[in-house]
């Protein structure tokens, strides 16, 4: 026997003499080791780790005893392993162990087997040849013909070797069976490992025979109660068991249920048809559902309404900034439920455009009397049975909204916020609208009736919400809510909800730290002038959110530390200016007024020009004008025609010009009477020659007789004023208790004198004397009727 072979070392196996074993080696050591072997005589020593886990094991690292096995056959796989068969020859002692250039190389010496012979010998050899064929029969790993190969071994040594071989046991005992050279203490050794491997399998064989029973036994109850089920269909009486716990259930919900009077009779006479009915008919499942919705009801169930209004109020104003009209109803509301502890629930209508927080308000208004909030939109809703619910007699039929959301709720007073009510639609299946009408009316939603239940359900204690763009609805649905309108915010409004809300939310949404992201109250102030044109602030969040992101790239680029965002650097991280708000007149112009106009995302600056032209006394229009304003236009031409000479105007310029009167902006539609003063300012100036004060701005309806009449939008008007460099504002008298209303910044910054006569605007808004009128007759000339109209009294004289 040589003495000197490759070594490679084996991680989770242990190979025995006369053993053949397909391997998959990896290592690049032992790949050389197997190449250098098929390079000389294909004799190789394997020799197992102690442990398995070391990648480049030394001398200490592996057992004393090994087998020298000759490389039957070698094949390189794809991923670069190798797989090798082996047949091990003879035992061998690892004498010394040195580490080659590519390969550990081994000194071993024979390890001779000691002799085993006798009769004690054969019936140990012959104990563990039965023994084995019990573990065989139990060891589904094994083949079936292992056992038969083994009792045709007449040796003792390699019985023991081959037994052991073929167990499954733990690296370092089967490395005990490799050391024992005494074949006679081998087979005994392997005798007491077949016992406590036969042990655990018979253990294991119970385990699956217990399951694979109960798996028997399920299978078997599953089969025999569908046969029963099947011959109970076929009689007309099924499953009487399962039935009487569902019976007995529904039973006791009635019974403890708060139900109505008419629910409880309908409940227990649905109840008392279905004890009738075979299960599984399509009957049985309508009267089943039925009966879960109905007895799925808050019956009786309430929350507790918080009467704190202190608390009401602090709620309110954290989640919403302004809407002081809408948070004094809610309070209001709250202090007539704490002192009478009964009131119908109120139903507000809160009007105004998108994105001014109607649907978020309801849910503050949910969260501050302490009740459940439900939403349900009915944009797009076409169908009264949406509302109503379908009748049962309907495949498939289901209880209305209102119903189902009541039962979501889990409650009997819930906030209910009917979104977009203004978007109902309508068509051949009803009109949604009107089967609104019974819901939101305090007198009869206390016995609202949906087609499915067929009983009266209690409404009154619910809280209807309702939001809308406009009041393009119904006349009877307007009648039954109250209105509240919620007007665009104005621009200081904007920068304050920002500050306390939008700026923080995008901050935390974007991942930003503190003090990575800064936008400064003027930098907001531009970003909400130049960049958004809305009443609400939906635009204003999605535009700080897109500075957030362009901060973030640029600190995460490494570009900056922190960024500050401030007027002059906006265009760099919001873009190109997008709207530009209306400023006042550089300087006096003769025919230039400057108007206010109220628009649903504010008001605006208004310039009305006028110029004179060749023609007959006619006038023309230009600049996208309604017919309210054209009708405006006419009158104000017809007011300036007949005071004429009061205003140094010669009749007979009429009969030469004519005028031209234009609103800029062509392309945006405009409408209404407030520019009355407006229009007769500009004519006359045109007329006279006289120019228009540039900081002066205007707003008010003219009649033929010269009185300025009220207009609505005040507040929107006087801030679009303010934004625009205007210093005095000339408003109707009648207006001039809105100004209440007025936040104290806008008042403080202008000057607004209310008019009741237009001759008071022109001693205002021109900047020098008209020739032939007398400005400190101001009253008598408003009570004077213009040239040419006649008063009731002269045409009764007449």
């Amino acid at each position: 026997m040589k003495t000197s072979y490759p070594v490679l070392p084996l991680r989770d196996i242990v190979v025995f003499p006369h053993m053949i074993v397909p391997l998959f080696v990896g290592r690049d050591k032992s790949v050389a080791a197997l190449e250098a072997a098929m390079a000389d005589d294909k004799e190789i020593l394997l020799i197992a780790q102690l442990d398995p886990g070391e990648d480049d094991p030394g001398r200490d690292d592996l057992y004393d005893i090994g087998v020298t096995a000759e490389v039957m056959q070698l094949l390189k796989l794809p991923d670069g392993t190798v797989r090798v068969l082996v047949a091990g020859k003879e035992r061998a002692k690892l004498e010394t162990l040195e580490d080659g250039a590519t390969h550990l190389v081994a000194t071993v010496s024979a390890v001779v087997d000691g002799e085993a012979e006798g009769a004690e010998t054969a019936a140990l050899m012959r104990s563990v040849v039965d023994q084995f064929e019990n573990y065989a029969k139990l060891n589904r790993k094994l083949p079936a013909e292992t056992a038969v190969q083994l009792g045709e071994l007449e040796d003792a040594a390699r019985l023991a070797d081959a037994v052991a071989g073929n167990l499954s046991l733990k690296v370092s005992d089967k490395q005990s069976l490799l050391i024992e050279i005494d074949p006679r203490k081998r087979l005994e050794m392997v005798f007491a490992f077949m016992e406590g491997e036969l042990g655990v399998l018979q253990v294991e064989k119970k385990i699956r025979s217990r399951v694979k029973r109960q798996m028997e036994k399920t299978q078997r109850e599953y089969y025999l109660n569908e046969q029963l089920k099947a011959i109970q269909r076929e009689l007309g009486n099924e499953g009487e068991e399962g039935e009487g716990d569902e019976v007995a259930e529904l039973t006791q919900k009635i019974a403890t249920l708060k139900l109505s009077k008419e629910a409880r009779t309908k409940a227990t006479a649905e109840l008392k048809k279905l004890k009738t009915m075979a299960p599984m008919s399509a009957e049985a499942t309508v009267v089943r559902n039925y009966l879960d919705v109905l007895l799925g009801l808050p019956w009786g169930k309430k929350s507790k309404i918080k009467k704190d209004i202190a608390a009401a109020q602090a709620i309110l104003d954290e989640d919403h900034y302004a809407l002081e009209k809408v948070k004094d109803r809610i309070v209001e509301y709250l202090a007539v439920q704490a002192r009478t502890n009964k009131l119908k629930g109120p139903i507000l209508c809160l009007v105004g455009p998108p994105g001014v927080g109607k649907t978020s308000l309801g849910k503050s208004i949910a969260k501050a009397t302490g009740r459940e909030f439900i939403r349900q939109s009915l944009g797009g809703v076409r169908d009264e049975a949406e509302i109503r619910g379908h009748r049962r007699t309907y495949i498939g039929s289901l209880p209305g909204k209102v119903v189902s959301n009541l039962k979501k709720a889990g409650t009997s007073n819930p906030l209910f916020l009917l979104d977009e009510i203004d978007k109902l639609g309508q068509d051949f299946r009803g009109d949604p609208a009107s089967a609104l009408l019974e819901v939101l009316d305090p007198e009869q939603n206390s016995k609202f009736n949906d087609h499915y239940l067929e009983i009266d359900i209690d409404l009154s204690d619910v809280m209807f919400v309702t939001t809308a763009n406009s009041l393009n609805l119904p006349q009877p649905l307007l009648d039954r809510m109250e209105i509240i309108r919620l007007e665009g915010y104005t621009e200081d409004e904007k920068v304050e909800i920002a500050t306390r809300h939008l700026i923080a939310k995008q901050i935390e949404a974007h991942g930003l730290k503190d003090g990575e992201f800064t936008l400064t109250i003027e930098g907001l102030r531009a970003l909400i002038q130049q960049y958004t044109r809305e009443a609400g602030v939906r635009t204003l969040e999605r535009e700080i959110a897109k500075l957030a992101r362009k901060a973030l790239r640029r600190i995460l680029e490494g570009k900056a530390e922190s960024v500050t965002i401030t007027p002059e650097n906006l265009h760099e991280f919001a873009g190109v200016q997008k709207f530009r708000h209306g400023l006042g007149e550089e300087e006096h112009q003769i025919g230039a007024v400057t108007g206010l106009a109220w628009t649903e995302v504010g008001g605006e600056l208004l310039t009305i020009e006028s110029v004179t032209v060749p023609g007959k006394g006619a006038i023309k229009l230009t600049g996208k004008l309604g017919d309210v304003m054209k009708e405006s236009a006419e009158t104000a031409m017809s007011f300036v025609k007949a005071r004429a000479p009061s205003y140094g105007i010669k009749p007979s310029l009429f009969g030469r010009k004519d005028i031209h009167v234009h609103l800029p902006e062509g392309a945006v539609p405009k409408d209404g009477p407030s520019a009355g003063i407006g229009l007769v300012t500009s004519i006359v100036s045109t007329l006279t020659g006289v120019p228009v004060r540039r900081e002066v701005a205007m707003t008010g309806e003219v009649t033929l007789r010269g009185r300025v009449l009220p207009i609505g939008g005040l507040k929107e008007k006087l801030l679009a004023a303010l934004r625009g460099g205007i210093t005095t504002v000339l408003i109707p008298q009648e207006n001039e208790k809105d100004l209440a209303e007025i936040p104290n910044n806008i008042r403080e910054g202008l000057e607004i004198v209310p008019v009741k006569h237009v001759d008071e605007v022109l001693r205002l808004a021109l900047t020098g004397e008209l020739a032939a009128i007398d400005w400190t007759d101001a009253d008598e000339l408003a009570a004077m009727p213009p040239q040419g109209v006649a008063t009731a009294g002269d045409a009764l004289h007449h």
